[in-house]
Parts: structure tokens; C-alpha cells; sequence
């Protein structure tokens, strides 16, 4: 190993703490000793079925001990891990895997017979792993498939040389043209957030951390990897757990959690139908939100729950990692939104208008990142990498390779960014540019509202009608007029929206965050 990567945060607390805990899910124990040894067996199975530093190797498997080995011993065997949502259907798979050209793929024995015909004739593929011992053919697609209790027998970490800048994992995205598209992450980068994140947050070897994103979501990495480096304790949280804010309030409270790292979702979802007033959460030190706004009220009904934990606004998306981070120690007494804080000592950032000039302080502009945590790009995808990571000049006048996030910020005169959307959020109704985030953010300060998106109906007399789907707290009597009304105080008559539809939930995306697309598709006309 030439540098520092990502498994060596487990090899050396297997060395400092090797009877500890690393994960506890559904009674089940892995020591980092254990953790080890297990991902140490896949590494050297990979390598024994000629995957080489590089390849790529999919994972399609739930939320298990044995994923997490899975995750390590592919990185240990010098490759790629590339984590696909355990509830996306087979096709998506199968296309992630085409477009990566995956070596090898880790799922589950329950899922081999759906995979059969997708990767018939998949020729990149050299064999599959399976996370459990359960019924499954000798083969998938033509090629090996090795069962748990099959793996290799060595324990000892392979001989493989890593370096720094090799691709630790591809995350799939969203794409605009409705196709995912693979963000490469390099093991320095991913390891300058965690270094960051482990020091910022005091991370230590009695930490206990939930694990509620899903592998194929950046949230995991401080999750997985901070635990790691502190040999600490990660409790991930089970697929059927994760959608029931009760079950996972009881989680919280039963595990003693210390550290959560969650979407303003979850949280939302957990202090509306989770009971929290009714657990003991003395345990818990530390909540980090990020991936959306969270309203300001639901954040403070958590403070007060929970007054001796810190709590952190982390900003950022998948292309950069957390870029940006704002403490809160004191809240906005109006309900305005969070600031997304200062940027993180290991990135760079500048606030560039279209022609990519700076813009003066308090003027809005896009938030463009470079540094430590940056991307290496897409992957199969260079004219796409090529509009998004340039070369911008930075307040020292050097050139710096950097991000375009596309979102709109401003900095106050103390330096700290203030969020004022998405540049693709912004839309033209009556003749007027509208911040759909706005209106939003007016809906939420209502005290019987929940959540609210805002979606642009388009039309072609006045560009876009602005509707809103609502989510009432429980037991409130809402009703259009009212929520108008409340709107009306705030803003002016052409951003209040024409039609309010009440919904019991909105729906999410495979990361927690609000699917606004599948919202907007169901209330689009015809």
C-alpha cells in the first residue's frame, strides 16, 4: 500500500480494539476483528476470480454486517464498490452494471433467480458473491457464484497496492436525461470529509453511530467510515425499520445512540410520528441533517428534546461530499431558513455569476466548490465532467479545478453562505422569476403544516401555475382558504399558489429526500 485509503481505518482499530463492536444490527455482533477477517475472505475471493485493481464489483444487497464486509474487501482487493439501491428494481442494476462495466457483483440468494435473465450474456461479469449461504444455482448469467461459507479461508489482508487517487466507490445519481449517472469518488477524497467530519464532531471509540442512509447515498460514508477511524460502534438500521418513525424512535432510544446523521426528512418523520418525547435520548451528542432545507420550527422542537446535543447543518452534494457546514448554536427567531454555513477547511470555495466573475458580498450567485473532497468526474461520461468540473480562478488568483453545484448562495458580511436555492428551481410565472424554495419555506413556518413542495405547472399563458402539495401535522384541521391566507401575509399575490392539495406523505426518493419529480408527474394535466 502505497498511501493512506479507506480500509486501513478498519485494519488499524481491528489492531487497537479487535474484541469491540463494529456492527450491532437485529442481535447480531461483528467485532472489528471479525469485520476484518470477513472482508479480508471476500478480497481474496476477487482477486482469485481475476478481479483486478480498478474492476468495478456492484453491490446489490440489504442492509446487513455482511454488506459492510462486502464493501471493505472490495476495496481491500484494489477495486470499486458500487453500491445500488437493495430496492431498486433488477433493470436498474442491470444498467448501472452495464454502464460501469462491473467485474463481479455481491447480492443475495433471494435475488438470483430475478437476475438471471438480466445478466444473461453480461460479459464483463466474472461472478457473483452471495452475502448469505441460502439455495442458489452454481451459476448466474454463465459465470461462478460463491455462497458465504464459500469464500476464500485466508484472513490476512491481501498484498494489493492502493493508492490515494484510485476510485474508492461510484455513487449513481439522478441524471437530467433520465439515465443515472456514476460520480467517481477517490479514496482521498472521500478520507479528506471523514477526517474532517471524525475531528469537527470529536468522533471517539465510544461512540455509537446509526446507520440510516443506504450505501448508494454519500450520507453512509461518515456513518460507516468515522465509526471506522475512531473504532466505534455503527448501528445500521434495518430496511424494515427505516420507513417507521416509531420503530426507529425505539431504536434510537434502545441502541443509546450518540451520533445520527440523517435527511431533514427522517427527522421530520421522527419528531411528528415518532413519540420522541416519550424515549430517553440523554445519549445522543450529536445531530448532523443534510441533503435538504429543514425548517426551522421542526428544529427547534428537536433542541428542545434534545438540549445537550450539538446540531449541524452539513451542506453539500454528492460531487463534492459535505462542502460547507453551519453549527447551530442559536435559531433564527423568524423562521428563516438555516444558513448553509462556511465552507469546510478542506474544499475551496467561490461564488461566481454566469460568466463565472465573482460577485460582490450579500449578491447572489452559484456556490462553485474544488478541494479535498472533489470528484473525479462521471463515469463514462467526459463531456458531462467537462461542464461541470473547471477551471475557475480563486481569491489568491491561482487556478483551481472546481464543482459547479448550480446552487444559488450569498455571503453576509460575517462570511457566512446563505442558501437561496437551486438554480433549476427558479421559474417564470406572470412575468416574474419565482424561488419556488420561498414559497416553501413561507408554507412550512404555518404551525399545522409539516412539509410542502411547491410544483411549476406549465402553461401557456402564464408560464408556469404555481401549485402546492401539503402535508398537515397531525390531527390539524387545514383547509385551502386558510393555508392562502397564511401565505398572503407573506408574499406577494402572483408566488401564492393557485391550487393546494393535502397528502398524508410525500413520497421519497431512494435517499430520503422529497421525489418532487414523481409529485410533479402526478399532478401534471392529462
Amino acid at each position: 500500500m502505497s498511501s493512506r485509503v479507506l480500509p486501513d481505518l478498519l485494519t488499524c482499530s481491528a489492531e487497537r480494539y479487535p474484541r469491540h463492536p463494529a456492527i450491532v444490527m437485529d442481535g447480531r455482533e461483528f467485532t472489528y476483528e471479525a469485520l476484518e477477517a470477513a472482508s479480508n475472505r471476500i478480497a481474496h475471493t476477487l482477486l482469485a476470480h481475476g478481479v483486478r485493481r480498478g474492476d468495478r464489483v456492484a453491490l446489490y444487497l440489504p442492509k446487513a454486517p455482511e454488506a459492510i464486509a462486502a464493501l471493505y474487501g472490495i476495496m481491500k482487493a484494489g477495486a470499486v464498490y458500487v453500491a445500488v439501491d437493495p430496492a431498486a428494481p433488477p433493470q436498474r442494476l442491470a444498467f448501472i452494471a452495464r454502464d460501469c462495466a462491473v467485474a463481479a457483483l455481491f447480492t443475495h440468494s433471494s435475488r438470483i433467480a430475478t437476475l438471471e435473465t438480466e445478466f444473461a450474456g453480461q460479459a464483463p461479469m466474472r461472478l457473483t458473491l452471495l452475502g448469505d449461504d441460502g439455495a442458489a444455482p452454481s451459476t448466474l448469467g454463465g459465470r461462478p457464484v460463491v455462497t458465504w461459507s464459500g469464500l476464500a479461508p485466508v484472513t490476512a489482508r491481501p498484498d494489493v497496492r492502493i493508492d490515494s487517487e484510485d476510485l474508492a466507490y461510484i455513487l449513481y445519481t439522478s441524471g437530467s436525461t433520465g439515465q443515472p449517472k456514476g460520480v467517481m469518488i477517490s479514496h482521498r477524497a472521500s478520507l479528506s470529509f471523514v477526517d474532517w467530519a471524525a475531528d469537527t464532531f470529536a468522533v471517539n471509540h465510544h461512540d455509537r453511530l446509526a446507520n440510516h442512509a443506504g450505501f448508494h447515498f454519500d450520507l453512509s460514508s461518515f456513518d460507516l467510515y468515522a465509526a471506522a477511524r475512531a473504532g466505534a460502534t455503527v448501528f445500521p438500521v434495518p430496511g424494515k425499520v427505516a420507513p417507521f418513525a416509531a420503530a426507529l424512535a425505539n431504536l434510537w432510544a434502545a441502541q443509546r445512540l450518540t451520533i445520527w446523521y440523517a435527511t431533514p426528512s427522517t427527522l421530520i418523520q421522527l419528531l411528528s410520528h415518532g413519540a420522541l418525547a416519550n424515549h430517553d435520548l440523554s445519549s445522543l451528542r450529536v445531530v448532523l441533517f443534510a441533503g435538504e432545507v429543514f425548517p426551522v420550527k421542526h428544529l427547534r422542537e428537536l433542541m428542545k428534546l434534545v438540549p445537550q446535543a450539538r446540531f449541524a447543518n452539513l451542506y453539500g452534494p454528492t460531487e463534492t461530499n459535505v462542502c460547507t457546514w453551519y453549527e447551530v448554536e442559536a435559531l433564527p427567531v423568524d423562521d428563516t431558513p438555516l444558513p448553509i454555513g462556511r465552507i469546510c477547511p478542506n474544499c475551496e470555495g467561490q461564488i461566481l455569476d454566469p460568466d463565472r466573475r465573482p460577485v460582490p458580498e450579500g449578491e447572489a450567485g452559484e456556490l462553485w466548490i474544488g478541494g479535498g473532497t472533489l470528484m473525479h468526474g462521471y463515469w463514462g461520461r467526459p463531456e458531462l465532467t467537462a461542464q461541470r468540473l473547471c477551471e475557475i480562478s480563486t481569491t489568491a488568483g491561482r487556478s483551481m479545478l472546481a464543482y459547479n453545484t448550480g446552487d444559488l448562495v450569498a455571503r453576509r458580511p460575517d462570511g457566512v453562505l446563505t442558501y437561496l436555492g437551486r438554480r433549476d428551481h427558479q421559474v417564470k410565472t406572470r412575468g416574474y422569476r419565482v424561488e419556488l424554495g420561498e414559497i416553501e419555506a413561507v408554507l412550512c413556518r404555518h404551525p399545522d403544516i409539516d412539509e410542502a413542495v411547491i410544483l411549476p405547472i406549465p402553461d401557456s399563458e402564464v408560464g408556469n401555475r404555481l401549485e402546492a402539495v401539503v402535508v398537515a401535522r397531525a390531527g390539524a384541521a387545514l383547509d385551502v382558504a386558510e393555508t392562502k391566507r397564511h401565505c398572503a401575509q407573506f408574499l406577494p399575490r402572483y408566488m401564492v399558489p393557485e391550487r393546494i392539495h393535502f397528502q398524508a406523505t410525500l413520497p421519497r426518493t431512494a435517499s430520503d429526500k422529497i421525489d418532487r419529480e414523481t409529485l410533479l408527474k402526478a399532478h401534471l394535466p392529462g
